[in-house]
């Protein structure tokens, strides 16, 4: 049989090698005496070779004026020669050279030199040819008893590749390498001899291993990973030395290597599957990801530690404590990991244990300075405010610990935290006076508007008795400072104006004495009189931190301030029986809410109070202005005050609890296993049964998609193929479109409909975006009505409509007619144009990150609504599946019928990049719709990619 011409070696063809030397030339450079330009001639036979031209004339030179030279460069090329070089004759037998060759290999594996021993034993693992390697056979079986460790372990690889390839011609191997096994010192060869075992006679294996069970302790660490993949080969079916295999396993669980810690953690989690077992597993896996400084790995952990949890369930719950010390790595992705796993393992029994914990690690974010600080602040926040929810009796401490950090001047953790307290105080009741109580201490601590708009609605809705009531009108008077605002502030001036006029007069001369040097270098004393302004009274300019917030231009803020004044006073209006307190009460809410209207107009806030502000201000003073609990109007205004709006929340949280309860209800009502899937039978078949960590090779399959279900049939494929040229180009070519993940795989099939052969045929691509064309494809000879498929790859780098075009050039045959092979002619190929929804899937974010999100993004595109849709949630619909977002407004506020929408949705791409969009919509008396759909994101690509293709599902539609 012939040769395969598959070789091992690469050679960079762009390397700087001489190539077009003839073969006079480099026989005559062989010959010559200087070793350097031998081996410059070799490194250009040996690239010529690989390219196809084997120079087989140059066989016998190369034996004659190379093979003989001392130099140890010479001899290590020679060995990738005789690796590529062609050995065999046109009849598939053994060249006669080839003899001197195998004569000169042998003297190298009984060289004096180990290295050069050592070296050609490397060498024989790539020789296929049994003729070679039967005469050589001996020697390397002398080289197992040599004195150097190098010399024996290569000798077992290459002994193990001969068995391997021809078994006839070493055919007592497995025995000569166990006794080789019994008798060898060095771990290295034994590591090899023992892979050896492992990979043909795997029993031999299994009784040195029982042999030496108890020193597999202190094995190193390449013997203990051979031992478990040992393990693993032996152990996928039911074995009677199971318990053995356990046994061992264990105990490497305890060793100082991290891989092996990893890899037997990994195998005993398919061997065993008892609590035991898996406990053990999971805290040598915990320790791997605190000991390990490489975050990459520490997630790779975590995804494992992680399946285990999923697949025994509750076992692993009593280690979250041990899991938290995860938490000391200072990489964020590694701590939400470990905290979303947190989640699901807490229990009533820790649930104390981790919330000290958390508030340790709380307070190590002490300092807002650093932004991962800040994110893991709002990252532990929110962990806390999901242990609250689940577990009411600690809901208490919690909350109080949290709402310490209500002043904190990083702007979203306190607005998280006044959204949980919320969240609380609907929730449990019982805890409801006691939050109440600290939050209404807390509000001159408040520095941002945000913070404060929910604190006055939780204050407005909660507060039930006329003490707590009087104790948030004292507060807020305290934050509001001096009403009427406009005069204070007017008075202020003033005295500011007399004061600096004061300092101004009463600044007292003085002689103040310097020393100056002249131009000649002598020294002259110089007097002046300055004015000693030090003792000057200093100005007070603090204000109080809702007031600072109203000059400053925050009028929403105050909007919400008189909603909440008209709340605590109806409210006081009916609990109380003082009629002088209820009449105060409410002239000194009006009189805030005057001084808001009047502030906002002149000339002390930053902005002037816009109409939506000013209007409900308005109404909120006009209700009060006219309320008594006899009048009609004030007992409607009463009601929507007092009742609704906390009702329309309480809605919004049961809405939000019932949409979790059923996303797991669904979740336990998913089937795992159809009743009709056929059962596979370990003991029956070779391949893995349940027990899929075991069973690696399944597990490579899977990773490579062989044994995946996929939604690519015939008929799926024929619906990407895009057509390139026209039917009567002498050319027609088609191609097949196939997105995966980061890159594009075109397929063309190009088709010769002409009866002339096409020379040097090929595809020339180019690309508009965020695409790059990996390689040019390669040239072809295509023959009259003949066929070829051409593969081209695209990487793409971002979530952007990019384009694909360019053209087919090819070379008629020689002397066909005018065309000859020396004119080249072109086809243009249609574009082809990637569809940005192939990197695009929903994502889900909640109301605050939207928010914050929206906030930061810096691009945004705004498309106008045309379409003939006449319902407004029909249009929602079909823009969510036009663009793939998802949709972010709860369905509670989508429902009923309404001529007006507004939906928030979000989508995330493949490359990290977040895409935002705002539908407003109405319905015009005509049945029209009208409106917008603005779309945000980090980068321009992604928001004009997007319009555009709510543009086209618009007139798609239409």
């Amino acid at each position: 049989m012939p040769s395969d011409p598959s070789a091992y070696t690469l050679v960079a063809s762009d390397a700087g090698y001489r190539l077009d030397l003839s073969v006079q030339e480099l026989r005559k450079n062989l010959q010559s005496n200087n070793d350097a330009v031998k081996l410059e001639t070799l490194r250009a036979i040996i690239v010529s070779t690989i390219n196809g031209e084997p120079h087989a004339s140059l066989l016998m030179p190369i034996i004659q004026y190379v093979l003989p030279s001392k130099s140890k460069q010479l001899k290590k090329m020679l060995h990738f020669y005789w690796e590529v070089c062609p050995k065999l004759d046109a009849d598939g037998k053994l060249k006669q050279e080839m003899i001197l060759v195998c004569n000169a290999i042998r003297n190298d594996l009984q060289h004096p030199n180990e290295y050069i021993r050592g070296s050609t034993l490397r060498f024989l693992q790539k020789i296929k040819e049994a003729e070679i390697l039967e005469p050589l056979v001996p020697t390397v079986r002398q080289s197992l008893e040599h004195r150097h460790s190098y010399v024996r372990k290569n000798a077992v690889f290459a002994i193990l590749t001969i068995y391997q390839r021809h078994e006839h011609l070493i055919s007592d191997a497995p025995e000569l390498i166990e006794e080789f096994l019994a008798s060898e010192n060095d771990t290295t060869c034994k590591r090899n001899a023992f892979m050896m075992l492992v990979h043909t006679a795997p029993d031999r294996a299994v009784q040195y291993l029982s042999s030496v069970a108890g020193q597999i302790g202190t094995f190193d660490e390449l013997m203990q990973l051979a031992t478990i993949e040992l393990v693993r080969k032996v152990a996928r079916h039911d074995n009677p030395d199971r318990g053995e295999y356990v046994d061992i396993i264990s105990e490497l669980l305890t060793s100082s290597s991290h891989a092996v810690k990893y890899e037997a953690a990994i195998t005993l989690a398919g061997l065993a599957q008892n609590v035991q077992a898996v406990k053990a597993v999971a805290s040598t896996l915990i320790d791997l990801t605190v000991q390990e400084s490489d975050n990459n790995v520490k997630l790779i952990v975590l995804d494992r530690l992680d399946a285990l949890r999923q697949r025994h369930e509750h076992v692993l719950d009593p280690l979250v404590i041990d899991l938290l010390r995860v938490l000391s790595s200072p990489d964020m992705d590694v701590r939400k990991k470990v905290l979303a796993m947190v989640l699901e393992m807490i229990s009533v029994r820790t649930v104390e244990e981790v919330i000290l914990i958390l508030k340790k690690e709380l307070a190590k974010t002490g300092s807002p300075s650093q932004e991962s600080n800040a994110e893991y602040r709002r990252l532990v926040i929110k962990t806390l405010h999901a242990c609250a929810v689940r577990f009411s009796e600690v809901a208490g401490d919690v909350m109080h610990e949290l709402m310490n950090f209500l002043g904190d001047s990083n702007n979203p953790s306190a607005v998280e935290v006044i959204a949980f307290v919320r969240e609380v105080v609907e929730r449990f009741p019982n805890l409801r006076d006691n939050i109440l109580a600290k939050l209404i201490r807390s509000f001159p601590d408040f520095r941002s508007g945000k913070v404060y708009r929910g604190a006055l609605w939780i204050v407005g809705d909660y507060c039930m008795t006329p003490a707590s009531v009087s104790d948030a009108m004292q507060q807020i008077r305290k934050v509001i400072g001096e009403v009427p605002i406009l005069a204070a502030e007017e008075r202020a001036q003033e005295n500011e104006q007399v004061l600096s006029s004061a300092e101004e007069g009463n600044a007292t001369p003085k002689p103040s004495t310097t020393t100056r040097v002249r131009a000649d270098g002598t020294y002259a004393t110089e007097t002046a009189l300055t004015a000693d302004i030090d003792k000057a009274p200093v100005r007070n300019v603090s204000k109080p931190p809702l007031r600072s917030l109203i000059l400053f231009g925050d009028f929403y803020t105050a909007s919400v301030l008189a909603a909440t004044l008209v709340k605590l006073v109806l409210r006081f209006i009916q609990l109380s029986a003082d009629e002088a307190a209820k009449n105060a009460l409410r002239a000194e809410a009006m009189l805030m809410m005057t001084s808001i209207i009047r502030v906002g107009h002149s000339k002390f806030v930053a902005t002037q109070i816009d109409e939506d502000s000013e209007e409900r201000v308005m109404t909120c003073l006009k209700i009060l202005g006219q309320s008594t609990l006899s009048h009609e109007e004030a007992m409607a205004a009463a009601d929507v005050f007092l009742h609704d709006t906390r009702e329309a929340y309480a809605q919004l949280l049961q809405h939000e609890r019932k949409k979790a309860a059923d996303e797991g209800e669904a979740e336990q009502k998913r089937i795992a296993v159809q009743p009709h899937q056929q059962l596979t039978f370990r003991q029956f078949g070779s391949t893995g049964g349940a027990d899929d960590e075991v069973d690696f090779e399944a597990e490579l399959s899977r990773a490579t998609g062989m044994t995946k279900t996929t939604k690519d049939d015939f008929i799926s494929k024929l619906q990407r193929v895009v057509q390139l040229t026209g039917f009567s180009d002498p050319v027609y070519a088609e191609a097949y479109v196939d997105v995966h993940q980061f890159d594009i795989l075109l397929d063309v099939l190009v088709v010769n409909q002409t009866d002339e052969t096409f020379q040097n045929l090929s595809i020339e691509l180019a690309t508009l975006g965020d695409l790059k064309l990996v390689e040019r494809p390669s040239s072809y000879t295509l023959a009259p009505f003949s066929y070829q498929s051409i593969k081209a790859t695209i990487k793409v780098s971002s979530t952007e409509t990019g384009v694909i075009f360019g053209n087919i050039v090819y070379e008629g045959a020689a002397g066909a007619g005018t065309n000859g092979s020396g004119e080249s002619r072109y086809v243009v190929l249609n574009d082809i144009h990637v569809d940005i929804m192939d990197y695009i899937s929903p994502s889900y974010c909640s109301e605050t990150e939207f928010r914050s999100k929206w906030t930061g993004f810096e691009w945004e595109n705004k498309v106008n609504v045309k379409t003939n849709i006449s319902d407004v949630r029909e249009y929602l619909e079909h823009i969510m599946k036009s663009t793939n977002m998802a949709c972010l407004t709860p369905e509670a506020s989508l429902a009923g019928e309404c001529g007006f929408l507004s939906a928030n949705l979000s989508a995330g791409s493949l490359f990290g990049e977040d895409a935002l969009a705002n539908v407003s919509i109405e319905r015009l008396d005509d049945g029209t719709i009208q409106g917008h759909v603005r779309i945000r994101s980090k980068t321009q690509g992604i928001a004009l990619s997007l319009g555009d293709k709510i543009t086209l599902a618009q007139k798609a539609s239409a």
